[in-house]
């Protein structure tokens, strides 16, 4: 203040103003203050003289340090906790958040010294709602921690961490403070990190800016960072002697490895102080060198360097903090400590998509959709905007499919808040390693021991620790579902003879996927069928052997995957979690067709195969491509009418010879509906000709025998009686028929061949043999009546 007095207030985040608590009538040199959940004491630090005041307080014995308790309800007494020439920092503890108001408040002291202890403050209530400290003597205190070099306190969680040496190594431990008045030492680590043991760092306990600003130059920048989903990083930066880069390291204990990342730093100034400032964004852990770079690292998943994000020029600037100087006091949280301003720091969606669109490397492609979909969590907006990107960049991304990572990273962010643990059994990625590289950064990956936890029951953050470390010792990523047995056994039974596909096991896969397509029907229809514009999108409800099997199978084998992992789920969640997680699935390629069908304006009315397709359906039949390539990479099903409406568009995009090709590559699949309204719809033009007899020639027996007799042409009538034939002749060989056969009928004889041929035939039909049992028509006298008329087409007008 103007008087030269030292006030000390409570700042109040929602009103925006500061809040009196108490003042001292001089100018004092403060190093830290701490206030009780009740705000009824006050602890405070202060230096009692300057450096040059020191002389003359020397020879009066005074202490330089001075630690006292204030009563604040109302100001009221003093009394004095430390009068020490060593500096202390003082920090209440606080119960959970919630609880009554205590008639004890827990103090702890933090010496310069390197010891930590604990003051037990009781308090009375006496007239007039005055608060007092209970006892006039000394003061309860237990020694919490001895001979630390480094510690660092977690306010949100009631933690502290701490490290001591330990010969030429470090060990990190923790201590978690209750709310019934206890703590214990829950964690240990042994660190890889040598420590200044000559002074003391402390982080979070207040900032004290001449103090901490000498310690900093002389000692290790670490900061400990926990998750909620349980990650427990420790990140440290030294000041390099190299003037032209710097050097950090990541040590994700949950994970058990440390990643240590040298930076080639694009312009230096001297006078800059080349120290990496770090800050804990939850899902993400920021490493930032003002006008330099923002390196974001996935926390989650800091296996693949792929999913960090490295930012360089202005897509790494923060405006508000250009100083090295910040702390990360807690999750999205970042304290200027030159400024002396807190700031709220979050990553901003309209920012990062901006820069997705604008990415040139498949690192940052891959980073940025995978950061959009994880960080952000799902909006209708966001997911438009994505699937938009990926549309327009299915050409650029050279190492990596962005439809099969959209997928799998969203059916991950979807389904694993749901059920703790699922996130170490579903696959978050479709890549297995990653071989590139981030231009001017090199990253050394070192496989560091594991933490030792030490408790009897705890909730929350340990509970989740505990089961990451477990998780690792079992190798983790061999706990992740993959395709590779599902797509061995699809293939397999795919190519099974159709005598074969009646078993007791096959029923029940196909029942299964039978009502898993159902379900994602309903759980699709409210938003797919109809767009916004009120176009509808023509996907048909149709049986699909193939996409039936693939889904049946996945959820055979995704449930008996889950049971093995989470027995203590129960057998009817584990049924729901693979009905969201199928269903899902099938609506997220809903959602594509949707955006797709949407942005290129396309009506219901594609199957009218008299007219050439447009350059937007042509679009869009080249993204159907890409979809079921990226299904097929995943060996994931697709919703019902998905081959059709593909083949469809085909028809209508693509020359007779290219389609064909399709066709004959996999890469369009024949289908009941699309053939069918093909050969109804169509007339016989030579070209049209051409086009049926093609699809006609390359149609499965099954389906052959379904949908030719929608085509009628003398063509198609010789190729139904042709496979009759062979069909009669192949089924009386493998039954073996013992009757003679005999040598003529009583029919007319003006053809010998033929007659002797329908004859054949009519016995064998005689003896219940019929391949053709669904159409009555196609019998011996079919065959005869075709031939006859194929001869006279061949023979000419003059011998009919």
């Amino acid at each position: 203040g103007n008087q030269g007095n030292t006030h000390i207030g409570l700042y109040d985040l929602q009103t925006k103003q500061n809040e009196h608590l108490y003042m001292f009538e001089k100018n004092l040199h403060i190093i830290s203050c701490s206030i009780n959940n009740e705000r009824t004491l006050l602890a405070v630090s202060f230096c009692q003289y300057t450096e040059e005041e020191g002389a003359s307080q020397l020879l009066q014995s005074v202490s330089k340090y001075l630690t006292l308790l204030i009563e604040i309800h109302p100001i009221n007494n003093v009394r004095v906790l430390k009068a020490v020439d060593s500096s202390v920092r003082v920090q209440f503890l606080y119960p959970v958040e919630g609880r009554n108001a205590s008639r004890e408040s827990r103090l702890l002291l933090v010496s310069e010294d390197k010891y930590i202890e604990q003051f037990d403050i009781r308090v009375v209530a006496e007239e007039e709602h005055k608060v007092v400290i209970e006892k006039s003597g000394q003061l309860p205190r237990s020694k919490v921690v001895d001979d630390l070099v480094w510690a660092q306190w977690d306010m949100m969680e009631q933690r502290l961490f701490y490290i001591v040496p330990k010969e030429s190594k470090s060990t990190l431990r923790c201590v978690q403070f209750y709310p019934d008045e206890n703590f214990n030492s829950i964690l240990e680590s042994h660190l890889d990190i040598a420590v200044n043991d000559t002074e003391l760092k402390l982080v979070n306990f207040g900032y004290d800016y001449g103090q901490d600003q000498d310690v900093a130059s002389k000692s290790l920048n670490l900061q400990v960072f926990t998750s909620k989903a349980g990650g427990l990083c420790v990140c440290c930066s030294l000041i390099s002697d190299t003037p032209y880069e710097i050097t950090y390291s990541i040590h994700f204990l949950h994970k058990g490895y440390n990643k240590t990342f040298t930076v080639s730093l694009e312009r230096t100034e001297s006078h800059q102080l080349k120290e990496v400032a770090f800050m804990n964004l939850d899902y993400y852990v920021a490493a930032y060198l003002p006008g330099q770079f923002l390196h974001l690292l996935n926390i989650q998943h800091p296996d693949l360097l792929c999913y960090s994000l490295f930012l360089t020029g202005e897509d790494a600037r923060i405006d508000t903090l250009q100083n090295c100087s910040i702390r990360s006091p807690w999750v999205s949280a970042v304290l200027d400590c030159t400024a002396g301003s807190l700031h709220n720091v979050s990553l901003s969606d309209s920012a990062l998509l901006q820069f997705l669109q604008k990415s040139k490397r498949d690192c940052e492609r891959l980073a940025a959709l995978h950061c959009a979909l994880l960080y952000f969590q799902h909006t209708e907006d966001l997911e438009m905007q994505i699937i938009r990107w990926i549309s327009e960049n299915l050409s650029t991304c050279h190492s990596f499919d962005p439809i099969q990572e959209f997928i799998i990273a969203s059916l991950y962010c979807r389904m694993c808040p749901e059920t703790q643990n699922l996130d170490k059994l579903l696959p978050y990625t479709s890549l297995h390693d990653w071989i590139g590289v981030i231009p001017g950064v090199i990253c050394a990956t070192d496989i560091i021991p594991l933490p030792v936890l030490e408790f009897q029951s705890s909730k929350g953050f340990w509970e989740k620790l505990n089961s990451n470390l477990e998780s690792v010792k079992y190798a983790e990523p061999h706990l992740h579902y993959h395709s590779n047995m599902l797509r061995r056994e699809w293939h397999s039974l795919s190519e099974e003879r159709e005598e074969r596909r009646t078993t007791a096991y096959l029923r029940n896969i196909f029942e299964n996927a039978k009502k898993y397509v159902l379900v994602s029907i309903i759980f699709s229809s409210s938003y797919f069928i109809f767009t916004s514009s009120a176009r509808l999108v023509p996907l048909f409800e149709e049986e699909d052997y193939q996409q039936q099997l693939l889904m049946g199978l996945m959820v055979a084998q995704l449930k008996d995957h889950l049971m093995r992992h989470l027995q203590y789920v129960g057998k009817k969640k584990i049924d729901q979690i693979v009905l969201d997680y199928v269903a899902n699935l099938l609506n997220l390629v809903h959602r594509i067709m949707k955006e797709v069908w949407r942005r290129y304006q396309l009506h219901s009315c594609i199957f009218c195969f008299d007219e050439r397709g447009s350059a937007g359906e042509f679009a869009v039949f080249h993204i159907m491509s890409r979809i079921l390539e990226a299904a097929n990479g995943m060996c994931m099903p697709l919703p019902p009418g998905f081959h059709t409406l593909h083949l469809g568009l085909g028809v209508r995009c693509l020359p007779l010879h290219t389609l064909l090709h399709y066709i004959d590559n996999g890469i369009l699949q024949l289908t009941e509906t699309c053939v069918r309204k093909l050969l109804k719809d169509l007339d016989d033009t030579e070209q049209n000709e051409k086009l049926k007899f093609s699809i006609v020639m390359r149609l499965p027996e099954a389906l052959g025998q379904k949908v030719r007799q929608y085509w009628n042409h003398p063509i198609n009538a010789n190729l139904i009686a042709r496979k009759y034939v062979k069909l009669l002749l192949e089924k009386l060989e493998n039954r073996q028929c013992s009757r003679p056969i005999p040598e003529r009928l009583s029919v007319p004889v003006e053809f010998l061949p033929l007659n002797y041929l329908t004859n054949m035939l009519a016995e064998i039909e005689n003896q219940g043999v019929h391949p053709y049992e669904k159409q009555d028509h196609v019998n011996a006298r079919f065959v005869e009546e075709t031939a006859l008329k194929h001869t006279m087409a061949l023979l000419g007008p003059k011998y009919s």
